[in-house]
């Protein structure tokens, strides 16, 4: 059993900050997301594009943005489970909440803050009519462990950055890297489709387009693809490969949460942002993307300042009955977990002859 003080489901921009409001409260945090890295939508979707409406930075990089997060938060030791779903929540005796994930993982808090954003991402799949019977059997819907991959042959499927950045990677990793994608054009940041043609012109990465793949070929496993290619004539043809991963993108659900008994409205969370971005059920926040109230904009600025609310709300149900004097960093410095310390420079105290 995972324990801690706020239990964060998601770990996009705004779970993130929740860490470091949080830690201001001496409130320790713990983070479950589907994705198997931190950093929700900047991190899976689009790490390579930039940001223009986060305070003090005119431009900032999605990725960069989740590495400065990231960077911010370290000093409060949060805990991750990276790779796992939010599934149930149950409501214990002395108020606190149980959620288990997707794989039997277990966390208590007495708090639970829903940033999940637009909900659990779900693959986009291609439509192969057996695809089903090769998940987890070489086909991959999103790169968890790279080292998969050694000295295999594989077969990447999309035109996005995620299917350019990781044909560049396991080009160093795998045998064989094939990349596919329906049109010649790619939309990806323009570094990387430069860097694939580099390694097609070197021979490190099979480039064809435009083709998509129609059918797997094996038996227990992955053993080729079958691909359609358009030119002059159409043709088809199959290639040998251990692994075949189609990344198209993921597609936001509500998911399990939808049954947690909370009231929803457009695929949304109600909350009360009157106060503390509440739910129906006390205890339970939504912060970001994913809650709706009167006015609501889905800004990641607009989830920075929710998750501040919330963090005062949380120290409430937490210490009932203790008072809390919010004092600015500026003056109080930021004692981190791991015995960092933070603060600015005291004034030099000095006579005037």
């Amino acid at each position: 059993m995972i324990k801690t003080d706020i239990l964060i489901i998601g770990a996009g921009p705004t779970g993130l900050f929740t860490v470091f409001e949080a830690g201001l409260l001496k409130l320790k945090c713990h983070l479950i997301d589907a994705l198997p890295q931190p950093g929700g939508q900047c991190s899976e979707l689009y790490p390579k594009k930039p940001i223009y409406d986060i305070p003090a930075y005119p431009e900032i990089l999605a990725g960069d943005l989740t590495e400065k997060l990231l960077e911010q938060c370290k000093q409060f030791e949060p805990g991750f489970t990276l790779g796992e779903r939010a599934d149930t929540i149950e409501k214990q005796e002395d108020g606190s909440f149980i959620v288990t994930t997707n794989k039997g993982t277990k966390h208590q808090a007495p708090v639970v803050a829903i940033a999940s954003g637009l909900g659990s991402f779900e693959p986009r799949k291609p439509v192969i009519h057996n695809i089903a019977d090769f998940e987890d059997k070489g086909v991959e819907y999103m790169i968890k462990e790279p080292e998969l991959y050694r000295d295999k042959k594989v077969v990447i499927a999309g035109g996005g950055d995620s299917a350019l950045d990781w044909s560049i990677f396991l080009s160093d990793v795998a045998s064989e890297v094939t990349l596919i994608h329906r049109r010649n054009e790619f939309r990806g940041h323009l570094d990387s489709v430069e860097k694939v043609q580099e390694l097609k012109n070197q021979g490190k990465i099979n480039l064809i387009t435009p083709a998509e793949v129609i059918g797997i070929v094996g038996d227990k496993k992955v053993n080729a693809v079958v691909v359609k290619q358009a030119q002059h004539i159409e043709k088809e043809f199959e290639i040998e490969c251990d692994h075949f991963v189609p990344l198209f993108g993921l597609s936001p659900k509500l998911g399990p949460i939808a049954n947690w008994g909370l009231e929803i409205e457009k695929n949304a969370i109600k909350v009360n942002n009157a106060l503390d971005y509440q739910t129906n059920i006390p205890g339970i926040f939504a912060i970001g993307d994913g809650n709706t109230y009167p006015g609501k904009l889905k800004l990641i600025l607009c989830g920075f300042h929710e998750a501040t609310l919330m963090c005062q709300a949380a120290y409430q149900i937490i210490n009932p009955g203790k008072r809390y004097v919010l004092k600015y960093t500026t003056v109080a410095g930021v004692d981190g977990f791991d015995g960092t310390r933070k603060e600015a420079p005291k004034a030099v105290v000095k006579a005037i002859d």
